[in-house]
């Protein structure tokens, strides 16, 4: 007879009793409360959780509560409640029937973690009374663990006990058909190779999302949907992910202003999916001091197996720059720079982080229309026209979060450039330089409360501090002037005019805090510091300078304006894209 049943004739029983006899029945008191059945669970553990009281009326609602008390401690598969007439009143006994005691736990099913890990976070233990409420708790955390790592498909199918021995079966679901539609321009292989997440995967919704991130951040799509569909195959789900794209050519007109090259301005072509195929089309020009033009074609993507590559022709002419020596300004001339380039690279096999890029650049150089030079002026400059080949090898370890929209982490890059007198080259020579960049962001209401309560301050656009650091040298006594390393101007020494400081090695460091203040303007604070030169006594002589910015986000691009103080005048840039 199964405890319900038990439980209700007794009830029962008394009910007619009371019915029958309402004088009596007001009458009984209960004379003594019992409980047997346990063997392993303390009787005044169990008794602590009845109302039943010895000396009190008997209240068959307080009975009831009682037995779905006791049930509710977890140790018992069934409470019963037996009745006896006593002198003076009644007695009344609950049975149990304890759950087994442990001797095992064991899990089927799972792949993602050993069974030994799942164990870890349970608190059931063998050698202990098998309690249903705590293993429910248990279950709740290997769910949880799941869970916290991304497995939010994962569920527990079944848990069934035998002899003390308990059996829980865990299903993790598997990725079906992933089916990619709304693309009408950009292939669905472009799209594809973004997922990692491949059919016959366990689903991980927290690497779904980055990749995710990473598609929307092509910036090929106004908006990316996804939906699931049970799959073909019992415990799998087909994704269906829904683009909407955007045009992806523009056409840009941009001003830029420089203290040193005074005002230009230029159109520029670019698409940024050209075909559909995830590569970059951009031809250009730019008029005033400094002239312009140029055409590029490059495909971007790497990984272990598809290289990225690039190729581009340019021509450059920069009118009244001034040279420098011992950082006094010498003369003024004309620079003409023509050129072709073809590069190619992919990442490492072993780990994505590390990738490699070949490129080989052939450029003609000359000086020209030299004039405004002072007395006894040191010209080391117009002699070095001429036709320059070089293989440029780049070696890269990055950790920047390609998932988020800022930047994030940190990269360090290896520069080996090496001049042949091959294919018309006029030059031999050897430089190399290391570059380091990291990018830290934070959150200014992490820090200072309700201080900084504002919309900008968010996960999307966060305070960030960047820093680059350079540091190179060569093997040449004295390199081509159009080779050597070169510090002032917009790019490098803000406070100092263009090519202020050159030699055949150097060392730079820049700093900038970039604050967000809407979601389309910053401001940002700068440092920067260093020297160039052809020996070693410029590392104890480094210039520095300080300045403030403002950024804009437009759709031409991220507007760039600085302000420098350092060297001998205060300095303004006006130009595109970030410095580093």
């Amino acid at each position: 007879m199964n405890r319900v049943l038990k439980k209700t004739i007794s009830i029962l029983l008394f009910s007619l009793l009371f019915i029958c006899n309402s004088a009596f029945a007001a009458e009984l008191q209960v004379t003594s409360v019992e409980v047997k059945g346990n063997i392993n669970v303390n009787s005044d553990y169990i008794l602590g959780t009845v109302e039943t009281k010895s000396g009190e009326p008997l209240d068959r609602e307080k009975l009831q509560r009682d037995i779905e008390n006791i049930y509710e401690l977890g140790f018992f598969s069934t409470v019963d409640m037996e009745l006896f007439q006593l002198y003076g009143g009644v007695g009344v006994t609950f049975v149990v029937n304890e759950n087994p005691v442990v001797e095992s736990i064991s899990f089927s099913g799972n792949t993602i973690y050993k069974e030994e890990d799942l164990i870890e976070v349970i608190f059931t233990k063998p050698g202990s009374v098998f309690n249903r409420v705590f293993f429910r708790n248990d279950l709740d955390r290997v769910q949880e663990k799941y869970n916290k790592d991304g497995y939010v498909m994962v569920r527990i199918a079944d848990v069934s006990i035998s002899r003390g021995n308990i059996f829980v079966k865990i299903i993790e679901p598997r990725i079906g058909d992933i089916i990619i539609q709304g693309n009408a321009k950009t292939k669905t292989k472009i799209i594809s190779r973004e997922i990692k997440l491949k059919k016959g995967d366990i689903f991980n919704a927290t690497l779904f999302r980055h990749q995710l991130g990473r598609l929307h951040n092509l910036g090929y799509f106004d908006d990316i949907s996804i939906g699931f569909e049970p799959g073909d195959e019992p415990d799998t789900s087909d994704i269906i992910l829904s683009v909407k794209e955007k045009k992806t050519s523009s056409i840009g007109f941009n001003v830029g202003y420089g203290s040193d090259g005074g005002f230009s301005g230029g159109v520029t072509y670019n698409d940024i999916n050209w075909a559909g195929l995830g590569h970059i089309a951009e031809v250009g020009f730019e008029l005033g001091m400094n002239e312009q033009y140029w055409i590029s074609y490059t495909s971007p993507y790497m990984d272990r197996y598809t290289y990225a590559w690039k190729v581009g022709a340019y021509r450059r002419y920069f009118e009244e720059r001034y040279y420098f020596h011992n950082q006094t300004k010498q003369f003024e001339y004309d620079e003409t720079m023509k050129g072709i380039y073809f590069g190619f690279g992919k990442k490492f096999g072993g780990n994505e982080n590390f990738s490699w890029f070949m490129t080989l650049d052939w450029k003609d150089v000359s000086y020209d229309n030299m004039k405004n030079e002072i007395p006894g002026y040191h010209d080391d400059l117009t002699m070095w026209g001429g036709k320059n080949f070089t293989t440029d090898l780049t070696l890269a370890y990055s950790t920047l979060d390609p998932y988020v929209s800022y930047s994030k982490g940190f990269v360090s890059e290896v520069f080996l450039s090496k001049a042949y007198s091959v294919l018309g080259g006029e030059f031999d020579y050897l430089k190399y330089w290391l570059q380091l960049r990291y990018y830290y962001p934070f959150f200014l209401e992490q820090v200072f409360g309700d201080l900084f309560d504002i919309a900008a301050f968010s996960e999307e656009i966060p305070v960030i501090f960047a820093t680059r650091f350079r540091i190179g040298s060569s093997n040449a006594d004295n390199l081509p002037a159009f080779a050597r390393y070169s510090l002032g101007g917009e790019n490098t020494l803000r406070g100092y005019h263009s090519r202020t400081f050159e030699g055949n090695s150097m060392i730079l460091a820049n700093a900038e805090l970039r604050i967000p203040i809407q979601s389309i303007f910053s401001i940002v604070g700068f440092y920067d510091i260093g020297n160039a030169g052809n020996d070693i006594s410029y590392f104890s002589d480094l210039k520095s300078n300080y300045g403030f910015g403002v950024r804009v986000n437009t759709p031409m691009g991220n507007l760039r304006l600085d302000y420098a103080m350092g060297g001998d005048e205060n300095r303004f840039y006006f130009s595109f894209g970030e410095m580093f």
